[in-house]
């Protein structure tokens, strides 16, 4: 018996779910006639089942994922950033401000010494520095920061963790 746990929205995910969620992870673009034969079912049921996702809040959105270096944002930095004080109003303009940021690619609220992890881009080097002076080491509420350069980016499993047999 595949037994698979119950997703923190309170919904089970079937063999099908995983399986229209596994093809649109892989590409967001296939038809839902693809879609449906590889699920092995009707794409009138695929299309239903994709919606269910959607209004489960299990699928999110749909999105094209760019070359950053294509678009000239060649230098690619992870920047921790510990905060001077843990006052609430501070803490909220930070995380309303930094990540609306056009450089930012992503904002993790951490654990540890570090509050907060940047993944930013940008154009060169001279870039991440000015912008690490411009928007963090300017703010008041940040108290420390440090920055790692990134060489290579892979991406890892989106979608739902396999299942196993009991």
């Amino acid at each position: 018996m595949s037994s698979h746990p119950e997703s923190p929205f309170g919904n089970d995910l079937d063999e099908i779910d995983r399986i229209i969620i596994d093809e649109l992870v892989s590409n967001a673009r296939i038809s839902n006639a693809t879609l449906a034969q590889r699920a092995s079912i009707a794409p009138s049921t695929a299309l239903l089942r994709t919606r269910s996702l959607v209004e489960r809040g299990i699928l999110t959105g749909y999105h094209a994922e760019v070359s950053l270096p294509a678009v000239g944002r060649t230098v690619q930095a992870l920047i921790s950033v510990k905060l001077r004080a843990h006052d609430r109003e501070k803490i909220d303009t930070f995380r309303e401000r930094i990540p609306a940021l056009p450089e930012v690619l992503s904002m993790f609220h951490v654990s540890g010494a570090t509050d907060y992890m940047l993944h930013i881009a940008v154009g060169s080097t001279e870039a991440l520095r000015d912008w690490v002076l411009d928007n963090l080491a300017t703010d008041e509420s940040v108290g420390h920061t440090e920055t790692t350069l990134v060489f290579d980016h892979q991406l890892g499993n989106r979608g739902p963790l396999p299942g196993h047999d009991e």
